[in-house]
């Protein structure tokens, strides 16, 4: 299942630091990423299993726009309805839209049931917000620090100094975005511009003690298979790794690594260039 870890503004040097793991079917159809010639400007995988006229995206960064989104569902198990929207379609929405992170979430928030269970990060670089459409708290701003979501309708967030990972509710932070938050945080503070250890902090295998495991209605096996940060079987797993680091003076990088069954490493695609920041 899907982890997504963000510093944002936590950093004197960065803007925005992410590191993702996109984890499906083997078999669902996706090309890694790349330009896009139907959006221009935009840079993200391509998800081709939903239908529709454009593909959607797990991941999208537009920095003529200073667009940022990503995605991860929400497990639920029987709710896989065939009659919604796409949850890659909703963030196409967002990267080739104009609304501010505020107003689009204020506007999905009023239609749950076009879709399955999502979480949702977007950002403008100006400020970033979460939503999800399976959770009873309202759309957030999200504050300078760490935060990370998972497959559970929560967001788990840590301030730049803090070791106490929160929710805003009643419900915990899975245990791999509790360690993923904080291992995040350890690089952005030791080694911010070390694109391996960011991708070495996705590579954790380690998996969560059964006390501490999620109940979501998987078998106590698969819910052990994910609760690891990356997941690596032959089926169901890690396809992708991505980083994406936003600079304070305007300049970028982006790499994604792209992974088979078991976790064979397949490739690597990179990225740069600048964008205009905000004040």
């Amino acid at each position: 299942m899907c982890l997504a870890l963000v510093g944002w503004r936590a950093h004197p040097e960065y803007r925005l630091i992410v590191a993702t793991n996109r984890d499906e079917l083997y078999t669902r159809p996706t090309e890694s990423l790349r330009e896009w010639p139907e959006v221009p400007g935009l840079l993200a995988g391509r998800d081709l299993g939903a239908g529709g006229a454009v593909p959607g995206t797990w991941l999208g960064w537009a920095p003529d726009t200073r667009r940022f989104a990503t995605v991860t569902n929400v497990r639920k198990l029987g709710e896989d309805r065939t009659d919604v929207r796409s949850r890659g379609a909703l963030m196409m929405d967002f990267l080739r839209g104009a609304a501010n992170p505020e107003k689009f979430v204020g506007e999905v928030v009023a239609e749950p049931d076009n879709y399955n269970g999502y979480n949702l990060a977007v950002s403008d670089l100006e400020t970033l917000w979460w939503h999800s459409n399976r959770s009873e708290v309202a759309p957030r701003e999200l504050a300078p620090g760490f935060h990370g979501i998972s497959n559970g309708a929560v967001v788990g967030s840590a301030e730049p100094r803090s070791q106490e990972i929160h929710t805003g509710t009643a419900h915990p932070a899975w245990p791999k975005v509790r360690g993923g938050v904080l291992a995040l945080r350890a690089v952005a503070e030791s080694d911010p511009a070390d694109m391996e250890r960011y991708f070495a902090l996705l590579a954790d295998r380690t998996r969560a003690a059964d006390a501490e495991l999620p109940s979501t209605g998987l078998s106590r096996r698969d819910e052990r298979a994910a609760s690891a940060r990356f997941i690596s079987d032959g089926v169901h797993g890690t396809r992708c790794s991505t980083v994406l680091l936003v600079h304070e003076d305007g300049s970028f990088e982006m790499a994604e690594r792209t992974f088979g069954r078991f976790g064979h490493r397949k490739g690597t695609e990179t990225f740069s260039g600048r964008v205009e920041l905000p004040a």
